[in-house]
């Protein structure tokens, strides 16, 4: 039939009314089209062929093809579009790219709502309640090759995906980069910290224009001009490179996979997907925080069945006394992984009601480690090391060794070890490990299938896949893994829950020889950027407030906060035993405050400014308050409505005294008192600069 003129005007007038109405665009589809602006030229012309709300109709998305075929998607969100048309699709190196000539060729939308159990994490209980669009495309010049795109569209958030079927003329793929992008409607400012330089993810963040942003790691968070908070990250990175997020030009940004040393960053057989490419989104920075369970619905259930030997729990360890220069890794007169010392910090432990002991350094191979890792054994320990007489008596106080495997980024040395180490480790009662991978980023050495050594990054395709294999090996042994120097944290905590924390940016390390140190907005920055991706090993609570020479910016209380505001379910007493001796009052906080939760609530907060977040304790009707605050003084009114109505608490509050500061012996001006309050009560928090409060509200006995 032959479409005359009027008929493409009437086409046309359609289409400026169903882009002004993502409703209209449903039910138009596919018939209409979309001429939309994006950076300084027009885009292609659209045709939307399948749309999709999320259960409240709050997020639509838009699934699009152009007259050349090229997919894209579009975003928005109570009517108001967020994410201009943005590409879909792959470059592959073996094959033409998933690019152009793409043609429909079926969408179903489905719904689920469950709620699910979590082993331990921020809150008990998890709602997993989305609608899902699945788009199935083929690219008929190509030999009808075949591709799906899925869409999980939640009320606060979206993941999306690529689908590849196993098809004869496209078995093996070789992908070079994805093509797939975020072209973002409104000027927006972003809290962003650099990708692909030689400190991996530890880096301070950046707040600039959205626009002046280059290569991001993620999660990135930005806030519109319009008071929107979106946090881009990923979920479920399995056998698949990291993604980047690189501003192209003006507000459009585009993913970048990690390079890989073997050729292209992913070579993968079909049938697989990739991980998901997600935004939160959300009205508000606190609303970031309690919307990060999108993460972990994204991925897979448990895999590891009981689960009950994962432990949370607090732990000391020989560790703050190498960074400040007190103790060396190395054997020799001021080694610190003695069986004495450790012995001293077992009792230690025992006398104040902490799990784990960590030990640094107790096995061979410290001599000449950094960026080599050629001589570590991970079974073998230093002659001044007693191993199984040191845990056996930790064990008659209750008192679990944390292992530690250093391994320099050297996965070719670690690999081949390490069943033989685990299955050591679990023969002593060692139940969990913290990893560590210190190497300049593309320093990381794989063995290669011809044998060969090859360098790459702590975050490419192969390293992905060892990092999982250690969590999963280490599964085997009823081990735990807290990895430092990480691939960063995608939910996969919830497929395999032995996975139970992680580093990923700047620690307390830092505050000990960093130059620059953390400056006092860094936790802030934290709250609603890393912390979005899952549990932190921020090692905190250094009362001393001293580092290797250098003052931390920071008061007593907000060590405390600290334990509330970054959320692990191992949580480290990072300062040296004598110091805890010598400030026994704040101490007793870190002796209180519990490592797993029934329900976290962030209620308050701006990046890098302020953060108020509270939790109740899974195993008692307690609640616990962290706030911290940047440079700025900061006084703040805390409704406590979060508390049980009818019932009352004992507030024991630990806030910033009237002459605290960041600075000098104001840091240790810290007020420790009580008071009994009730869910009708508002407390007004007043933090010091560089300060925070610390609250554990002890819930009474009913009358």
């Amino acid at each position: 039939m032959h479409t005359g003129p009027s008929l493409l005007a009437l086409a046309f007038s359609l289409l400026a009314v169903t882009a002004a109405s993502p409703a209209l665009a449903q039910d138009a589809a596919p018939a209409a089209a979309a001429d939309v602006s994006q950076s300084s030229q027009a885009a292609p012309k659209y045709q939307t062929i399948a749309s999709a709300d999320s259960p409240d109709k709050v997020l639509h998305v838009d699934v699009m093809l152009s007259g050349d075929g090229n997919l894209s998607y579009q975003v928005t969100r109570n009517g108001q579009v967020i994410v201009n048309p943005s590409p879909l699709g792959l470059i592959l190196a073996n094959a033409p790219k998933f690019d152009r000539y793409f043609a429909l060729d079926k969408a179903e939308t489905t719904s689920h709502d469950d709620t699910w159990e979590q082993p331990w994490g921020e809150r008990r209980y998890v709602r997993n309640h989305y609608n899902e669009l699945r788009v199935d495309v083929v690219q008929k010049t190509w030999d009808d090759r075949k591709m799906t795109v899925v869409f999980r569209i939640y009320d606060d958030g979206l993941g999306f995906r690529y689908e590849f079927p196993d098809q004869p003329q496209l078995h093996k793929l070789e992908i070079m980069d994805e093509l797939t992008e975020f072209a973002i409607a409104d000027p927006a400012t972003a809290w962003w910290d650099v990708a692909g330089e030689w400190n991996r993810e530890e880096y301070l963040y950046n707040k600039t224009p959205l626009n002046e942003v280059s290569e991001a790691q993620t999660p990135m968070t930005i806030r519109t001009d319009k008071g929107l908070y979106i946090s881009f990250h990923e979920a479920a990175l399995v056998d698949y490179a990291a993604y980047w997020l690189r501003r192209v030009d003006g507000q459009r940004l585009k993913t970048r996979l990690a390079p890989s040393a073997m050729g292209a960053p992913v070579v993968r057989d079909a049938p697989f997907p990739t991980p998901w490419r997600t935004m939160e989104i959300t009205d508000s920075a606190a609303g970031l925080y309690n919307s990060s369970d999108l993460i972990l619905n994204l991925n897979e259930p448990n895999k590891l069945g009981d689960v009950s030997w994962v432990k949370p729990y607090k732990y000391v360890g020989i560790w703050w006394g190498m960074h400040l220069n007190k103790w060396t890794w190395e054997a020799g007169p001021r080694h610190g992984a003695t069986t004495k010392n450790t012995e001293d910090y077992i009792d230690f432990a025992a006398k104040n009601g902490f799990r784990g002991v960590l030990v640094e350094g107790w096995n061979k191979g410290w001599e000449d480690w950094f960026g080599k890792g050629w001589n570590f054994s991970f079974t073998e320990s230093y002659p001044d090391f007693d191993l199984p007489a040191i845990s056996a008596y930790g064990l008659k106080k209750g008192v679990h060794l944390v292992g530690h495997n250093e391994t320099s980024g050297n996965v070719a040395n670690y690999e081949p070890q390490m069943a033989a180490g685990f299955a050591q480790y679990e023969k002593y009662g060692v139940d969990s490990v913290k990893t560590g991978y210190v190497a300049d980023a593309g320093g990381a050495r794989v063995k290669a299938a011809d044998g060969e050594i090859r360098y790459t990054w702590n975050d490419s395709q192969e390293m992905v896949r060892h990092y999982l294999l250690n969590v999963t090996t280490a599964a085997k042994y009823h081990i735990a893994i807290d990895t430092h120097e990480p691939i960063k944290d995608t939910g996969l905590r919830r497929t395999y829950p032995n996975w139970v924390s992680r580093e990923g940016q700047r620690g307390m390390e830092y505050n000990a020889w960093g130059d620059p140190q953390n400056p006092p907005e860094h936790e802030a920055n934290l709250v609603f950027t890393r912390m979005l991706s899952g549990p932190m090993d921020f090692t905190p609570g250094i009362l001393s407030l001293q580092g290797q020479g250098k003052p931390i910016p920071s008061t007593q209380a907000k060590q405390l906060a600290l334990y509330v505001v970054l959320y692990s379910p191992i949580q480290m007493a990072a300062d040296l035993p004598e110091n805890y001796a010598k400030y026994p009052k704040p101490f007793q906080f870190i002796k209180d405050v519990p490592v797993d939760w029934d329900q976290s609530i962030a209620l308050n907060g701006e990046p890098g400014d302020f953060a108020t977040i509270v939790r109740k304790d899974r195993h008692s009707d307690n609640w616990y308050l962290g706030s911290v605050t940047d440079e700025n003084e900061r006084s703040l009114d805390v409704p406590l409505t979060f508390l049980e109505p009818g019932r009352t608490y004992k507030a024991q509050i630990y806030r910033d005294g009237p002459n605290a500061g960041m600075t000098g012996d104001a840091r240790f001006d810290i007020v420790i008192e009580e008071k009994t309050v009730t869910a009708g009560d508002t407390l007004t928090l007043r933090m010091a600069p560089g300060g925070g409060e610390a609250i554990r509200f002890v819930a009474q006995k009913k009358k």
